[in-house]
């Protein structure tokens, strides 16, 4: 919940100004759903290789919800992608395991690619329980979106190390990716060697290279760096 009008203008005419054309990686951007049409339009004034995502949708298909906002009327932006399950929204909104599940159905339901998040607390990865949490995250989307597994997308999100001065190394990090990769094998062993699984933790132009080298890690889930253009182009070429 940051930013205005004049910081997603200048945000992307930076972009279009300075982003190499050759890059060869997906850009997707999440504003604010207030924004999405008005990114949407950018965009395209632009004339910028960037997909237009959403930061979250309701749990519910339609109906007497008052504030919510439904997959199916994101859809009617040319918006590809959802975060559902954002540490966030699981910490501050008491979101659970099946309600992130219900709305990454949703999502796909219309057509539609989530970027499912998993991670863990500080107080659970002390404990030893790092691959029990994220497991349980695991299974709860899956169980309701085994089929799709081709199309989506998976976040780890270590919340120990989203703005508390910790950081997780590059290994903590592959090795979590590498556990939630073996584990969707055992959906679909194929699919799961196709499936996109990126890092938020944290990541800044200045760790994003050796993150990224990691062989289960596929980019990142940028939080704040992606505020400021020039940081956030730095990690697109990292």
């Amino acid at each position: 919940m940051n930013g205005d009008f004049f910081l997603a203008f200048d945000w992307l005419e930076f972009l279009a100004d300075e982003l190499p054309e050759s890059l060869d990686v997906e850009i997707v951007v999440c504003p604010p759903m207030v924004y999405l049409e008005i990114m949407e339009d950018l965009i395209d004034d632009f004339d910028l290789e960037i997909q237009l995502g959403a930061q979250n949708v309701s749990e519910y298909p339609h109906g007497a919800f008052t504030g919510e906002v439904s997959a199916a009327m994101v859809s009617d932006y040319d918006c590809y992608y959802v975060i559902v399950g954002h540490s966030e929204r699981r910490r501050l909104f008491g979101e659970t395991n099946e309600a992130v599940a219900k709305k990454a159905k949703l999502v796909l339901d219309n057509y539609m690619f989530p970027i499912a998040c998993v991670g863990e607390t500080l107080e659970e990865r002390e404990s030893g329980q790092t691959r029990t949490i994220v497991e349980q995250q695991l299974e709860a989307v899956m169980r309701v979106n085994e089929s799709k597994l081709g199309d989506i997308i998976f976040a780890y999100e270590p919340v120990w190390a989203i703005g508390t001065g910790r950081n997780a190394t590059p290994e903590q990090a592959q090795e979590v990716h590498g556990w939630i990769r073996q584990y969707l094998a055992q959906v679909d062993a194929e699919t799961a060697e196709q499936v996109r699984i990126v890092y938020g933790g944290s990541v800044n132009p200045d760790n994003a290279k050796v993150i990224f080298e990691q062989p289960d890690v596929d980019g990142g889930l940028v939080g704040g760096a992606s505020l400021d253009a020039e940081k956030f182009m730095k990690i697109c070429m990292s």
